[in-house]
């Protein structure tokens, strides 16, 4: 049986991971990292963990050379930091707040745990190496981490906030976006279900668009939200992913004028967000609340 990769790769995305950046330095003292949710406690006696560099990263003889290395795990809020040393060519800490460890190594700055190692063992594994570390000190705190699975980040605190609103009377709807237009009902609404009682959002919101024959991927909490009714409004935000029947394309620059009300308020927001790739959660009620970010530090 030929396995295809890409899909192959999909299939190991379903599991749900923190994130992490794994740092280390050249044997002439370059600090050097990349961005890993391959990371593993592997045991307590002695204190072992693992990481798993890729060969094509320009940082691999690097990592395959030190002595010893760090893991910082991403608080919620770090998603800029991550896509820095997930991408970046060039200097990536530039832009980076950190402190050294007691071997040099970096250490990211707000992270919710951190893991000094020195290399204990080493281990050929096709595309990648298995570098095991011997945890020579750590630290933590009670933040909550970030989230990463199906290719996206997901918020822990941010979904139990939503599931919290999804126990009363609750519309969940979704921002879908693709190609740079967002797609919407027939009667220029978001795509949407009610909710009641303790069914979750995400979920019933799921079936729905499967329902519909709509190929659709599930992102983060965009918007939540009271109406003048009472109703609590949960928006999230997706990616359309396969077929569309029924829904109409709105493109988002320019975002066509639309009337007044709070879909055009979140709308109006997504496609400035859209643009900057910079996306934030909106708290309150349907004419008054609070932005909160989601990236960066």
């Amino acid at each position: 049986m030929t396995l295809d990769p890409r899909d192959l790769r999909n299939a190991f995305g379903r599991f749900m991971t923190g994130v992490t950046i794994v740092t280390a330095q050249t044997p002439d003292g370059q600090a050097i990292g990349f961005t890993a949710n391959s990371f593993t406690s592997v045991s307590l006696d002695p204190p072992l963990l693992l990481v798993c560099p890729g060969r094509h990263l320009s940082s691999f003889d690097g990592f395959a050379q030190a002595t010893s290395f760090a893991v910082s795990v991403l608080a919620e809020g770090q998603e800029a930091i991550s896509n820095t040393f997930a991408r970046s060519k060039g200097d990536r800490f530039a832009d980076t707040n950190w402190t050294a460890d007691a071997n040099g190594n970096a250490l990211i700055t707000g992270r919710v745990a951190g893991f000094s190692c020195a290399t204990h063992q080493k281990i050929d594994a096709g595309d990648h190496l298995i570098l095991l570390g011997r945890v020579q000190a750590y630290d933590q705190t009670d933040h909550p981490a970030l989230g990463y699975a199906a290719g996206g980040y997901f918020s822990l605190s941010q979904e139990r906030q939503s599931d919290r609103a999804a126990q009363e009377d609750t519309s969940a709807s979704v921002i879908l976006e693709s190609g740079g237009k967002v797609w919407l009902m027939p009667d220029g609404t978001l795509p949407k279900v009610r909710l009641s009682g303790r069914t979750g959002a995400r979920s019933a919101l799921g079936d729905h668009l499967t329902s519909l024959g709509v190929g659709a991927r599930l992102g983060p909490v965009y918007s939540i939200y009271d109406d003048a009714g009472g109703t609590h409004h949960i928006v999230l935000r997706g990616k359309l992913t396969g077929a569309a029947p029924g829904l109409i394309s709105l493109p988002l620059d320019p975002l066509t004028a639309l009337p007044p009300g709070p879909l055009t308020d979140i709308l109006t927001r997504f496609a400035t967000e859209y643009r900057q790739q910079n996306f934030t959660l909106y708290i309150g009620s349907a004419d008054r609340g609070e932005i909160h970010a989601t990236t960066g530090d």
